[in-house]
């Protein structure tokens, strides 16, 4: 029997070889134009951490994973041994989450657990391809009033949650997916300085 891959093996790899060309042409775009904001948010963030500050991240779906591998990168290792640092993604807590979405709504998911554990020189990093998630923008808001730095992880610009940070990275792609790979590659990017940042630390103390 022939299957439908054996049938259309053009149109699969013609949607395949999109995919690829559209994460190229993005990533290329980010190596142009987004390292030094990456860099930045890196040395920032090594400074805040090292100092006792946190880091707290929120996403949703697909989001949601970026954020807690981002958390891991910095609690555990991203490339080279170093002290843990202090890093919460806000969905993995269920039983906290469940509860705030049953007594006060989807809305304020994030922004409940930022109040409870921000702090003034904390960072919330949010991620979202659409950049328009209400509880998102909650979170946000909260952490601004608290004195927190929000930095934002979007899809194309303009979106109200990069208005609503303090920085973002909008990554300037059609596809939801492109958008969520190219935000694992920048996550990467991140941990790569805030590793550097660290080692730079250490030598000069």
């Amino acid at each position: 029997m022939t299957s439908q891959l054996d049938r259309s093996p053009g149109l699969v790899n013609e949607s395949a070889a999109e995919h690829c060309l559209a994460l190229e042409q993005t990533l290329a775009q980010i190596r142009r134009t987004q390292i030094p904001l990456l860099t930045s948010w890196g040395s920032a963030l090594a400074a805040r951490l090292s100092t006792g500050s946190r880091l707290l991240v929120a996403g949703n779906g697909g989001s949601a994973a970026q954020a807690q591998h981002l958390t891991a990168e910095l609690v555990g290792r991203y490339r080279d041994e170093r002290p843990a640092y202090s890093a919460i993604a806000l969905h993995s807590e269920t039983s906290s989450l469940t509860a705030i979405g049953n007594d006060y709504g989807f809305e304020e998911l994030f922004a409940r657990q930022v109040a409870a554990h921000g702090r003034p020189g904390d960072v919330l990093v949010t991620m979202s391809t659409s950049g328009s998630s209400r509880n998102l923008l909650r979170a946000a808001e909260v952490a601004r009033e608290l004195g927190i730095t929000v930095w934002a992880m979007t899809g194309p610009q303009p979106n109200p949650l990069a208005a609503a940070s303090d920085s973002a990275l909008c990554v300037d792609a059609d596809a939801t997916a492109t958008v969520q790979e190219v935000h694992l590659v920048a996550l990467h990017l991140l941990c790569a300085a805030f590793d550097d940042a660290v080692a730079g630390r250490r030598l000069s103390a």
